[in-house]
């Protein structure tokens, strides 16, 4: 397990600020410890002779153990976790509070704490946690009501509170763990560092987890995406909706916010995300026990013809599909269903099947190899012994080697036929639909395990000259750059049409005569958002018309926003919307993952269809090419309707060199290339407009390597 196997299995813990007052958490652990675990408890409290009728020590120094669980108040707290460092102890968990989650002294208190444990190489959990768990050696150092059931889930939290009741819940449905353990505030080890933990541990089959945030999203993805090769990762990832979201500068800001960022971070790292706590254990208890699929082909048996149908939906609903059986399978069945059965999927054996016909039916299933999966569906008969037919499927599971999903319906008489599903790993659900969804998780598993990685492309780019166009914001009051930026494209070899800003009539002139045939005009103004609403821009200008159109364009704009800065008009080369395809290419700077990289179908209509896709950047040509695939308007690109392909390739490309680009310069914090025209004979970035932190520019302009970025992960508070 690395690094992380002392916390989970020490053999002597000290436990700092035990006592004996009622109601104490200091109590409440040293009870939990004494209950059940294997190794040595040493409470640690000057005021005591002993603890429970344990010897009690003055000082965590004189403990000689290999954990220490701190439940001192929060002021004396850092010198506890510095004494247990000078006397060599590895592992701390802090379940004292006030820390960063109370303000400024605590947040202070907090980096007094990160120092400490960096001094010493401490593993540190916490601070504000309840505590953590491990079956194994029977450790239960937390001050929760229940300890855990033994299982080969590890659990992890970012709320105590949650995993309180979901101990209790857990307890009652014979669902185990392996560790569990409450985050804090994560000052020290955070989700990354139990996810690389446990994804070594082979007592570990499911990683699962309660997370309201992860503090860094590149850490994650990379350190999630190593272990989902063999261990599955499920989390509830909390807060979907942000109604205090700010306004953004960008398409890309308006319509790529914290969940979207969360959504392909998550995708990208290969974790199973689930919208409930029940879809949570739904998948993690099959995924803990049953094989995965060769297909998603899925085959449903059943003596109740409406739950057959409502499987069915259930089915199609999913990412899976339902088998087609062989011409053997039918036989069969012809052969031993009554006529009034369905020989086809779902197969119904009627309501007066027996124990024989149901487990015949099941064994027919299974054996065929067009079928990848099996839900067993049955309703309560007279003439039906539940716990017999669940002795059947057991064995004839471990038979044939397929994953299976039970759906016994109905009340008690479930109960003992459950314990004989479950004794065989074979989870129960009295849902059809959570059935499917658990075999669904087995499919999407499978597809994660087998995934390549490629590594982003770099091209050959001209850094000097994009640093220099960013570091223009620094001469000027606005950290926003528009049509003027455009070269800063250029610079990373993405194609953009001719042309030139200029100031005067006479100069839109001898910028126009410069370019074949008519132009395009827009006013570039980085305080108007909406060129296009306020007539902004005039496609299709002759050069004879050129002067007044720029006198017209200005008049506009300052008719519209008479404190606007008008630094110019842009006269820029035709290019035939027609014949292309209007895409967007963005990307919003998100706090906890990075540059998170947008790709939609463009033009003035973007915030309206909000028809995109999302990475997190740096992101490499496979996932690059799968952007342009997942869009709804994906057909357009490829020749729908006759039309002719445009160049996806050049597309592909485009989003990689933004890719880079964005991840170069963490200055950018906002970038929307809209829109990127695709023709068939190439594409053209036709407008771009970003916005530029000046303070993270002139950071890396004093020496610091682009790219860098401080730890984030010290300072957040825990969430009840």
């Amino acid at each position: 397990m690395g690094e992380l196997s002392e916390l989970f299995a020490p053999d002597r813990v000290a436990v700092v600020g035990a006592t004996e007052r009622e109601g104490s958490v200091g109590r409440a652990i040293m009870e939990n410890l004494l209950a059940s675990f294997e190794g040595d408890v040493v409470p640690v409290n000057p005021n005591y002779e002993s603890v429970l009728g344990i010897p009690a020590v003055d000082g965590v120094g004189a403990a000689a153990a290999d954990l220490a669980v701190v439940v001192v108040p929060p002021g004396i707290a850092v010198d506890v976790v510095r004494e247990a460092g000078e006397a060599g102890i590895r592992n701390a968990v802090v379940i004292t509070a006030g820390f960063s989650e109370t303000g400024a002294d605590g947040a202070a208190r907090e980096r007094d704490l990160i120092d400490v444990a960096t001094e010493y190489g401490t593993s540190l959990v916490g601070p504000n946690s309840l505590g953590i768990m491990s079956t194994p050696v029977g450790l239960n150092a937390t001050f929760g009501p229940e300890n855990a059931t033994a299982g080969r889930m590890s659990f992890m939290s970012q709320s105590g509170a949650f995993i309180t009741a979901v101990l209790d819940w857990a307890n009652d449905q014979g669902i185990g763990f392996k560790d569990v353990v409450s985050l804090g505030n994560e000052a020290v080890l955070d989700e990354s560092d139990f996810v690389e933990a446990w994804g070594d541990d082979p007592d570990t089959d499911v990683i699962i987890g309660y997370l309201e945030g992860i503090d860094d999203g590149r850490t994650f993805i990379e350190t999630a995406r190593e272990v989902t090769r063999e261990t599955p990762i499920v989390l509830v990832k909390s807060g979907r909706t942000d109604a205090g979201a700010q306004a953004a500068s960008s398409h890309t800001g308006t319509i790529a916010g914290a969940e979207q960022a969360y959504e392909a971070g998550l995708e990208q790292a290969g974790v199973i995300r689930a919208d409930s706590v029940q879809e949570l254990f739904d998948a993690a208890r099959v995924l803990e026990s049953q094989p995965l699929p060769e297909s998603d082909a899925v085959a449903i048996v059943t003596n109740a013809g409406g739950p057959g149908v409502m499987t069915t939906d259930a089915v199609g609903d999913s990412r899976l599909s339902l088998a087609s059986f062989t011409d053997e399978t039918l036989e069969a069945f012809s052969e031993t269903l009554p006529p009034e059965g369905n020989v086809y999927n779902p197969v119904d054996v009627v309501g007066d099947a027996d124990n024989e016909r149901f487990r015949d039916a099941v064994d027919v299933v299974l054996g065929d190899d067009h079928v990848g999966s099996v839900v067993v569906l049955a309703c309560p008969t007279a003439v039906l012994d539940y716990e017999r037919l669940a002795a059947d499927t057991a064995r004839l599971q471990e038979r044939h080697g397929k994953p299976v999903a039970a759906c016994f319906m109905g009340g008690a008489r479930v109960a003992p036929a459950e314990d004989v599903l479950s004794a065989a790993g074979i989870p129960n659900y009295f849902d059809p639909s959570r059935a499917v969804q658990g075999l669904d998780a087995l499919s999407r598993f499978r597809d994660i395990a087998e995934r390549e990685y490629d590594a982003p492309a770099s091209f050959d780019v001209d850094r000097e000259r994009a640093r220099a166009i960013l570091s223009s914001v620094v001469e000027r009051d606005d950290a926003r750059l528009g049509v003027e930026a455009m070269g800063l494209l250029e610079a990373y070899g993405i194609d953009v049409p001719d042309g030139e800003i200029v100031e005067s009539p006479e100069d839109a002139l001898d910028a126009a005569e410069q370019i074949e045939g008519d132009v395009v005009m827009k006013i570039v103004s980085p305080d108007i958002l909406h060129k296009s609403d306020i007539g902004g821009v005039k496609v299709g200008v002759s050069d004879e018309s050129v002067a007044d159109a720029y006198e017209d364009l200005v008049s506009r704009a300052r008719n519209y926003q008479p404190d606007a800065r008008i630094l110019g008009v842009q006269i820029q080369e035709m290019v035939d919307l027609d014949a292309g395809v209007e895409t967007i290419v963005g990307v919003n700077r998100d706090p906890q993952f990075g540059p998170l990289l947008l790709f939609g179908l463009g033009g003035i209509f973007v915030e309206t269809l909000e028809d995109t896709t999302f990475r997190v950047a740096p992101v490499s040509g496979s996932e690059a090419e799968a952007m342009t695939r997942e869009i709804d308007a994906a057909p357009l690109l490829r020749g729908a309707r006759g039309r002719e392909p445009v160049d996806v390739d050049g597309v592909v490309e485009t989003i990689q060199r933004l890719s880079q680009l964005v991840t170069d310069f963490p200055a950018i914090l906002e970038l929307d290339i809209n829109p990127l025209v695709a023709a068939p004979e190439g594409v053209s970035a036709v407008d771009v407009r970003l916005t530029v932190d000046p303070d993270e520019l002139g950071r890396a302009s004093d020496g610091r390597a682009h790219g860098d970025r401080d730890d984030p992960r010290k300072a957040t508070g825990e969430h009840h």
